[in-house]
């Protein structure tokens, strides 16, 4: 079975992941076919057949807490499903004036309470689908925007992740055989 694992918090704040030893961490977990996409925490691999999403998770967090002695939180998802994220983004994505990024949660749930404190505005737009958010802010602010300074927050730390479109577009080519 293969899996996309998106790493929460690496390669900032001190915390450096480089994919050559992330790749032989995750072989040493027990996984197989790894690979890394860029230098931001996006791995692929495959499992044994019937390893449930969970499984995935708690080994490969705690393979990373082990490996790189840091408190990993990752979020798993299935080749499907990682294309369907992208088939559904709601906004343009050929529009230069704007960043494309989706949210990822690990706990659907937490991703909705972010939701709900986030009050809508003129400077970007954000949109709840289940388990992932999709948000588009102009370029030069996506560190700036009322939704980005609530998401940045140490609450949310441990169930979402963001990554840009174009990213996750290259993490979803890297997944299939």
């Amino acid at each position: 079975m293969r899996w996309v694992v998106l790493l929460r918090g690496v390669n900032v704040n001190g915390v450096s992941v480089k994919s050559a030893p992330l790749a032989a961490c995750l072989q040493d977990a027990g996984f197989t076919v790894v690979r890394t996409v860029l230098a931001s925490g996006n791995v692929t691999f495959a499992s044994e057949d019937g390893t449930s999403r969970d499984d995935v998770k708690a080994r490969t967090e705690q393979a990373l807490r082990a490996g790189f002695g840091y408190d990993a939180w990752v979020v798993v998802l299935t080749p499907d499903r990682l294309a369907e994220i992208v088939a559904q983004y709601p906004f343009a994505r050929d529009d230069e004036q704007w960043h494309p990024y989706v949210v990822f949660a690990s706990d659907p749930g937490r991703l909705a309470e972010l939701f709900a404190r986030h009050e809508a505005n003129d400077a970007e737009s954000v949109e709840l689908a289940g388990d992932v958010a999709y948000w588009r802010c102009p370029k030069g602010s996506s560190t700036d925007t009322p939704f980005a300074k609530l998401s940045a927050a140490a609450r949310w730390k441990p169930v979402v992740t963001t990554r840009n479109l174009r990213t996750v577009d290259k993490l979803l080519a890297a997944a299939r055989p």
